[in-house]
């Protein structure tokens, strides 16, 4: 046909009636204000970006919205959509006339590019902010306006035109462009651009003047907000350089904590005024608005989601009734007529569905926008209410970390989850449509989604209760598996290592009965959603056979199968969301319950220099003692003294008002009027009072942030500090000086050190005055003297400083101004030394004796390396080669790493599992697309056959019956192997995932607990310990689950593809580039993601550690009235946190957008390519049904495809970690002997040293050098030399711990590196410098192997003097040892292991430095034992003060590993020149 305007016929072009009465010449009309505007903005759109080509891009901060600016997009997009209605019912109009009517659908064509044009043109113009160029839209606005009114005016003169969807059209785009005119006069009235004298200057958002900004969702244009293109550069830059928290920026003001905080603040005090405020109520005034926002785009959505199954039904229906006619006049169609056209409904399904993924995209950016708004004002207002709870809420277990940290890390988020209640509606929706398609049949499949809820919502509870059980049981095992890496010498010395790797075995076995029990139930739930739908369909199916005597038809039985797929979705979530919704119930209970507890009055000074204390704390309360009073005096040191538990700790908390003063008060008096006025403790405006608690307490900072502690830094002063608490010595020790981070996250500091560095940020501070609680407790007597005298005596004194100090070190009392010795709650005497000297002898005489004790102890501890020196070593090793370790997690090599990693978490469940999970899933999804297949068939065949006998007969056969039949039976066979299958493919992929978790951690635990002394010292514990926490916590829960999906949802979008492909095979050809398109969002998406995720968990554990330093730490923070400061670092860490979150979720919508849109133009293509093929005769119409219907579940699954695999790449990253360790080398356990060793051996001791070499690595230099030396049977052998000199090496030589390469050690003829590495070491015993409990009984730690009768343990602790000790203990043998020995002092520890040590009764025994942190008195017992219990053993000392060697037989002296001398002791002290004599002579 020719190509015409107005068409071929002749009378078109006549304008006999009047130039307007010519509809081709109305037409004609409209074009011109389209080709005006286009006219008109392209050479300026050119200019514009011509002039603009050198910039990459015009900066985010002259973005300024115009006034009407998201009404004029909406108003753009309904026209946009008008337009394409006009331009499809224009096309369909001419397609029935005979000839071409280009002025049917040309004006629509061209109306519909003006109006993309006009956007872009306004788009330009605002981001440049030149609004005078809108005045060419303007004038569009009205042009377009007279032409469509005087179209509109000529349809309502003619009297059929009522029924013409033409009318209707024309009648909308009037309305649409005087509302844009309307929009347009609005931006000239408030901007005066034009006809006004002054136009008006405005600024940009105080956002975006910020350049720190960059997460800019709210201040985009209406397109960019609905497809998050603004994301474009960050997503497709992470493929380059990885996203980092300087790329992300800050939050909007909108969306910071303070501002979200401050509006909810408002709300709930609101309420006061009218009735007692709920959390509910004012978190619904606050945050009410985006709620309903949320909401009605959430129901727009799922309004739009029927719209597929309902044009599926039609466009079936139709292919089958299709009918060409022809008209010869013009031609204007009803609504009607046009839904009757299979290609127009085919597109209304496209934009029906482009806009239901655009909604619902934007209800969850808003749901998830709201939640992180709402998290960020509620932990700050728990925040608030955690630095104002009472000390005793804490200390009472009334509020303990736990509960803290649960509310911070989990509840909040639950509160998300409560947004996404219209589910349930949904789902409502759905059936009731089903109900409208099937009538009573639709009833029976929703009463099985119904009546199978519950059953849902309980394997859900399920769910959560064995996840508690599971988290119990791997606490218990983290804990030992922690123990175990703490005494890993010890155990691989005393040959136990198997004996505690099947303790953690045995924990693991009750963990994963757990995880079997959690992996069932997770199957269940999986399970579930997979077989309602297709039960569903199968008993609306049945119902339907039977109530009809027929099979459905084609478009009735897609219709319902489109609609059954869509609700899995729903179904999945709603388990999840009923469980998060009744916690999310529970969590705002308890964030109001929070609000309960007691906060304390702040008692603290104004002007710090004279208090007057007279007060009852809740402690003192409960002893039967009266009110006592004391008094301070400005710039004088006052000593608080006493037993322990006599409340000294508790006097300066009362001071300090964090206890709760039942009588009296603390009062400080203006140091301008001295004697007049005195100020209660309770007065608001006062300073700071510098405090070192008892327990020491460290921030997640550097060394010097916790000492400088917020206030500004003077490096003279800190350097005065520093020296005065002596830690340049260990600052130097740490990898970055006194950058280096300490506390929960950082590098783990001894207890000394920690509280040096807590007294150190007390000094730093320039307060009035200070307050040490014990600061001398956990320091040894070098560096108590040097702190008392630089520290306490010269800085603090030099400056004036009232100093309260509370303290057990006697020998300081002659340097205090004022004492207070207090007993049972009470003060026992006060005054100078002097004073107590002449009026309380008794006192006096018993602190002399005291004093006596603690001198020895001085003498002993000169006598040796401080306890210091032991630390610092201690630090040296925890650094120790550590670089030398790889560092795995930074690793990244794309696709290539994924599969390879996860081919080896496969491998680990089993071949046979995963041959298993292969197979049953292929199966299953086979016959998902059998069942769907047949159905097509049964509805195409039975319709087909039915209408061709009722054609010929007029009645319905018996034989279509029959057939009919017999197709309802296959249906009903397919379905049950259906459900069968999701059965067993839920089974098998969750047992896959769990033997997988199973092998991996006993393989872990063999590797790391067989593996050499040297990797310990090398790897950081905590690296080990989060492959057995974090990693195995991912391998054990999450990973099967993701697994599981991504499988599922990948086979859905394939199968679906390829049902496509087979019936359509020309839709192969509209594949290919979506294919590739999905491939690069795939790919960028997946970078980003990881990168986001990453950046997500790394600042939420920074949020975390704050709140429990903060609850931790509360009595310092007020003291030092640091609250302010303490808050503002909160809210800058939940606002990191929730702008990576907010990242996150704004990625998840990119991409989910994207791959929605990819998904409606795979329907438009499948819906294309079908109604093409059917024209042709190519299928029946149930395949087409069949086709769109696939087309729509590839919708649904394709962006979970992606996501799946981004979740499983982040989640592959703990195998690979795992993974890297098991390629850790073993010790060679089997020895060359076998077991050939006699059961004696060794029973003489004696002990030859031939040409020994020893070092701890290849890699490294020898640390013992052709050793020479023997040592006779019972002899006792003393080994000394300096820091460093090869003394300890020797002593793991004897137990083959280190790398013999040269020469070796025969005990008793026999060579050690031949024996059993088991045999070897379970022969000899061995006492070590740092004692080493476990957690267990006292049975337990001296003899795990349960070897030993009870006569032989109690024998062995009245040698080690410990008998009476354990006997009065509850419980005896079986008395409880907390972790670490806790319960004992240090002393006590070290006797039990001699104790363990004589329970062995070997005949060689080796002391490694075993008094060197212990006593006097402990270390007399202990060498009396030594000389009695072993005098006919073999006993090698490696002394750490060689004064307790002095009387051996034997001395071994080693200087830089070698052997320097060897004789006895006196014989060496007898030469003056030897290297031993020196040694003792420096050490005395």
């Amino acid at each position: 046909m020719a190509l015409s305007f107005c068409g071929n016929n002749s009378t078109a072009y006549s304008v006999k009636n009047g130039v307007l009465n010519n509809p081709c010449f109305v037409d004609a009309l409209n074009l011109v204000p389209h080709v005006f505007l286009l006219f008109i903005t392209f050479p300026i759109l050119f200019i514009g970006w011509g002039s603009q080509s050198s910039k990459v891009q015009i900066h985010h901060n002259t973005w300024l919205h115009f006034p009407g600016h998201n009404m004029r997009w909406i108003l753009t997009f309904l026209l946009l959509l008008v337009h394409v209605c006009e331009f499809s019912e224009g096309i369909v109009c001419n397609m029935v006339m005979g000839t071409n009517h280009l002025h049917l659908f040309m004006p629509a064509f061209m109306g519909f590019v003006a109006a993309t044009t006009s956007v872009v043109y306004y788009h330009n113009i605002e981001t440049s902010n030149f609004p005078k160029l809108l005045l060419v839209l303007f004038i569009y606005w009205v042009l377009a306006f007279i032409t469509k009114s005087i179209k509109l005016w000529k349809f309502a003169e003619d009297k059929g035109a009522a029924q013409y969807l033409r009318l209707y059209i024309t009648a909308l785009l009037v309305i649409l462009y005087g509302l844009l005119m309307a929009v347009e006069i609005n931006v000239i009235r408030v901007r005066k651009y034009v006809f006004f004298a002054n136009p008006q200057k405005v600024k940009p958002p105080e956002d975006l003047q910020d350049l720190g900004v960059r997460f800019l969702q709210p201040f985009v244009n209406l397109l960019s907000k609905a497809t998050y293109w603004w994301m474009n550069p960050l997503i497709i830059g992470a493929h380059k350089r990885p996203i980092e928290l300087k790329k992300i920026g800050k939050l909007p003001i909108a969306m910071r904590a303070l501002t979200n905080y401050l509006r909810l603040k408002d709300a709930y005090e609101d309420q006061r005024v009218n009735r007692s405020p709920s959390i509910w109520r004012s978190m619904y005034r606050a945050f009410g608005r985006p709620i309903l926002l949320s909401s009605t785009f959430r129901y727009l959505a799922d309004l739009l989601g029927f719209a597929g199954p309902l044009c599926i039904s039609r466009i079936v229906q139709q292919l089958n009734s299709e009918k060409d006619v022809t008209h010869f006049e013009n031609y204007h169609m009803s609504s009607y007529e046009l839904l009757q056209n299979s290609s127009i409904l085919a597109v209304l399904l496209f934009l029906a569905l482009i806009l239901q993924r655009t909604f619902l995209q934007a209800s969850y950016y808003v749901t998830i926008e709201t939640g992180i708004n709402m998290r960020g004002a509620l932990l700050a207002m728990i925040y608030n209410k955690i630095l104002r709870l009472s000390t005793s809420n804490m200390s009472m277990g009334e509020m303990t970390l736990g509960q803290i940290n649960n509310l911070v890390a989990i509840e909040t988020n639950q509160l998300m989850w409560f947004l996404f209640l219209s589910i349930f509606l949904n789902i409502f929706g759905y059936v009731l449509l089903l109900s409208i398609v099937f009538q009573v049949s639709a009833l029976v499949g929703a009463a099985v989604i119904v009546l199978l809820a519950p059953v849902q919502y309980l394997i859900a509870t399920k769910l959560a209760d064995t996840q508690k059980i599971t988290l119990e049981h791997s606490t218990d095992r983290v804990k030992k598996t922690t123990e175990i890496l703490k005494g890993i010498k010890l155990l691989k010395l005393y040959a136990w290592e198997n004996i505690f790797c099947d303790s953690v075995e045995e924990t693991r076995g009750k963990e994963l009965t757990s995880l079997r029990t959690f992996a069932f139930y997770t199957s269940m739930s999986i399970f579930m959603n997979a077989a309602i739908p297709i039960a569903a369909v199968l008993a609306t199916f049945v119902t339907y056979h039977i109530l009809n005597k027929e099979g459905p038809s084609p478009s009735q039985a897609f219709a319902a199968l489109s609609l059954f797929h869509i609700l899995v979705t729903p179904l999945f979530l709603l388990s999840t969301v009923v469980r998060f919704a009744v916690k999310a119930l529970s969590c705002a209970g308890k964030k109001s319950t929070l609000a309960h507890f007691s906060s304390i009055t702040l008692l603290l000074p104004s002007d710090l220099f004279i208090f007057y204390f007279s007060v009852l704390t809740e402690f003192l309360a409960s002893l039967p003692s009266p009110p006592f009073s004391f008094h301070s005096i400005s710039g004088q040191l006052t000593m608080i003294v006493g037993q322990v538990g006599c409340g000294k700790s508790s006097l300066l908390l009362a001071m300090l008002g964090e206890m709760q003063a039942i009588e009296g008060g603390v009062y400080w008096s203006n140091p301008n009027q001295y004697s007049t006025s005195t100020l209660l403790a309770s007065d608001k405006n006062r300073n700071s009072v510098a405090y070192a608690a008892q327990k020491s307490w460290l921030l997640n900072a550097t060394v010097e942030e916790n000492i400088t502690f917020g206030s500004p830094f003077n490096k003279q002063r800190y350097k005065a500090v520093i020296d005065a608490c002596s830690l340049q010595p260990d600052i130097d020790l740490l990898p970055f000086g006194d950058q280096t981070e300490i506390g929960e996250r950082g590098i783990n500091l001894s207890g000394g050190q920690r509280q040096r560095i807590c007294v150190a940020r007390a000094l730093y501070q320039n307060t009035n005055i200070v307050f040490l609680d014990d600061p001398f407790s956990a320091l040894d007597i070098h560096l108590s003297d040097h702190l008392m005298q630089e520290g306490i005596l010269k800085f603090l004194q030099d400056d004036k400083r009232t100093v309260v100090l509370v303290t057990h070190k006697l020998q300081y009392l002659i340097h205090a101004d004022w004492i207070i010795a207090m007993k049972d709650g009470t003060v026992l005497r006060e005054g100078t030394l002097k004073d107590i000297q002449t009026h309380d002898i008794e006192l006096y005489d018993h602190w002399k004796t005291l004093m006596n004790r603690q001198d020895q102890g001085l003498e002993k501890d000169i006598q040796q390396d401080s306890q210091t020196t032991l630390e610092r070593k201690t630090l040296r090793r925890a650094f120790y080669s550590r670089e030398a370790k790889n560092q795995i997690d930074d690793e990244d090599e794309g696709d290539r790493f994924l599969f390879s990693v996860c081919w080896c978490y496969l491998s680990s469940g089993g071949f046979f599992m995963v041959f298993l999970m292969i197979f049953s899933k292929l199966l299953k999804h086979s016959v998902i697309v059998a069942i769907d297949y047949w159905l097509a068939n049964w509805t195409s065949k039975i319709n087909n056959s039915a209408e061709t006998d009722m054609y010929i007969n007029g009645t319905r056969p018996t034989n279509t019956a029959v057939q009919d039949s017999y197709y309802l039976l296959v249906f009903i066979i397919l379905c049950a192997a259906g459900i069968t299958l999701c059965l067993i493919t839920s089974l098998t992929v969750e047992f896959l995932g769990l033997s997988a978790a199973t092998n991996l951690h006993h393989n872990l635990l063999n590797k790391i607990i067989h593996a050499p002394i040297r990797f310990f010292d090398i790897t950081p514990l905590g690296q080990i310990l989060n492959r057995f926490s974090a990693d195995t916590n991912i391998i054990d829960q999450h990973i099967p689950s993701t697994l599981e999906s991504l499988t599922r949802s990948t086979l859905l979008c394939l199968s679906g593809i390829g049902v496509i492909a087979s019936i359509t095979p020309i839709f192969l050809v509209a594949l290919v580039p979506l294919a590739v398109a999905f491939y690069f969002i795939q790919k960028y998406f997946r970078v980003a993601s990881k990168d986001l995720q990453d950046l997500d968990d790394s600042t939420q554990l920074p949020l975390l550690c704050h709140f429990s330093e903060t609850a931790e730490g509360l009595t310092t923070i007020r003291a030092f009235r640091h609250e302010a400061r303490f808050k503002q670092r909160m809210l800058e860490l939940t606002d990191t946190n929730n702008t990576a979150y907010l990242f996150l979720s704004a990625a998840n919508r990119w991409l989910e957008v994207r791959t929605d849109y990819l998904g409606a133009v795979i329907v438009l293509a499948a819906a294309a390519a079908s109604i093409w093929s059917f024209h042709y005769g190519l299928h029946p119409g149930g395949l087409v049904g069949l086709g769109l219907t696939y087309a729509l579940t590839v919708t649904n699954y394709l962006n979970w495809v992606v996501r799946n695999l981004a979740d499983l790449e982040v989640q592959m990253a703990a195998v690979k970690k795992v993974n890297s360790f098991l390629s850790t080398e073993s010790e060679n356990y089997e020895g060359s002997m076998g077991n050939s060793v006699p059961e004696n051996w060794p029973q003489d001791g004696e002990i030859k040293i031939q040409g020994l070499c020893v070092r701890y690595d290849p890699m490294l230099k020898p640390v013992l050098k052709h050793v020479n030396a023997y040592i006779k049977p019972g002899q006792k052998v003393g080994i000394c030399g300096r820091t460093g000199s090869g003394k300890s090496s020797l002593s793991l030589a004897f137990f083959n711990m280190v790398d013999i390469f040269e020469g070796k050690i025969i005990i008793d003829g026999i060579d050690i590196c031949k024996l059993p590495l088991q045999t070897l070491r379970s022969r000899l015993s061995i006492i070590l410098q740092d004692p080493v409990l476990f957690s267990g009984s006292i049975r337990f730690n001296l003899d795990p192997e349960k070897m030993c009768t009870d006569d032989r343990l109690w024998e062995a602790l009245e040698i080690a003097q410990l008998k009476n000790m354990v006997k009065a203990l509850p419980g005896g043998l079986d008395a409880v040892v907390t972790e670490g020995g806790e319960n004992f002092s240090v002393g006590q520890r070290q006797l039990f292991c001699l104790a363990r040590a004589f329970v062995r009764k070997s005949s060689i025994f080796i002391m490694d430095e075993a008094t060197a942190s212990i006593d006097m008195a402990t270390e007399n017992i202990l060498q009396k034992v030594v000389m009695t219990a072993f005098a006919d053993r073999t006993v090698v000392t490696i002394a750490h003060r060689v004064s307790s060697i002095l009387d051996a037989e034997q001395v071994l002296v080693f200087s830089s590993g070698i052997l320097v001398e060897s004789d006895s002791g006196p014989n060496l002290l007898a030469q003056e020149e030897s290297l031993f004599s020196v040694l003792v002579r420096t050490h005395k």
